[in-house]
């Protein structure tokens, strides 16, 4: 299949690659050149815009931080929406059911398909071809451009609402999130009581308190002090605000996340939106007078 391929970031990049790896024709456009450099010395063919993409192949897929960034690639000037060949536009990104909607009704009216299919599970999860593709979109397109999205992970079929896959990404994150806060607190409390903190993790991995954040984050990226997850804090607080605005467009009350968003938004505040999302615990270890990592080490 030939492919187009807008994004190649930290994410971006691994899935374009796989595809590449997998034999299929890729054509790349990033807004930096070194990174469609690193694309074409593996065999992808590079663009000068996402319009140009457009017009050399019918699927484009995209992997892009916002949901302006998304809106601005798929149909603003110069974008996908401009192009001659193109059939279906899959985004792998994270907008949010709202943004997912706009996006498929202006590109419906071009007779462009909108497949929203964003992806979960990390750089590592990218790199593996193990994330969770979550795809929404007209059934047949969707199965169309299934084989492809089987290479980048494990693939899902949401629904065939648009935004539907958009909606299921945002509830998995915020669990991450919350993952994520809950377990700085508990480890922190347990380290400012005397604990050691990989003594802590061993219990809580074999206990009913183990998560990703236990399980992943902590012992690779907390306790080593690497804070390398891949994933920034300001796109995490991206993510769990859209998932708060469309909480509440349903009538519901998130009072738990709205505790999540404050400390991820404390983060940003305090360290900057571009640090990695597992330094979350850094303002709270500044509290608390005390650093979560091994003794004497």
């Amino acid at each position: 299949m030939d492919i187009g391929f807008i994004g190649l970031g930290n994410m971006g990049a691994h899935m374009a690659r796989r595809l590449i790896e997998a034999g299929h024709k890729v054509i790349v456009y990033d807004t930096r050149q070194e990174a469609i450099g690193d694309l074409a010395a593996k065999g992808a063919v590079a663009a000068r815009s996402p319009k140009e993409i457009a017009d050399m192949v019918e699927t484009v897929m995209a992997s892009l931080p916002t949901p302006d960034i998304v809106l601005k690639v798929a149909t603003g000037s110069d974008g996908v929406i401009e192009g001659k060949k193109v059939r279906r536009f899959v985004d792998l990104s994270t907008t949010g059911s709202v943004m997912a909607q706009r996006i498929f009704k202006e590109l419906g009216a071009r007779n462009i398909v909108q497949i929203d299919a964003p992806v979960s599970g990390g750089v590592i999860g990218a790199e593996k071809g193990t994330v969770a593709v979550m795809a929404s979109g007209p059934r047949g397109d969707v199965e169309a451009v299934e084989p492809a999205l089987k290479v980048i992970g494990k693939f899902f079929f949401i629904g065939e609402k648009s935004g539907a896959g958009q909606t299921m990404k945002l509830c998995n994150n915020v669990l991450s999130a919350a993952g994520m806060a809950a377990t700085s607190e508990s480890i922190l409390m347990g380290v400012k009581a005397g604990l050691d903190p990989r003594v802590m993790l061993d219990v809580i991995n074999v206990s009913s308190g183990r998560s990703t954040a236990t399980e992943q984050k902590f012992p690779q990226v907390v306790v080593p002090r690497k804070f390398n997850q891949g994933f920034t804090a300001g796109l995490m607080l991206k993510d769990v605000n859209l998932f708060l605005s469309e909480a509440k467009a349903l009538g519901l009350s998130s009072s738990v996340i709205e505790a999540v968003a404050a400390i991820f938004k404390l983060t940003c505040d305090e360290l900057g939106p571009d640090k990695d999302m597992t330094q979350i615990v850094q303002p709270l270890e500044k509290r608390a007078g005390v650093e979560i990592r091994a003794p004497n080490g």
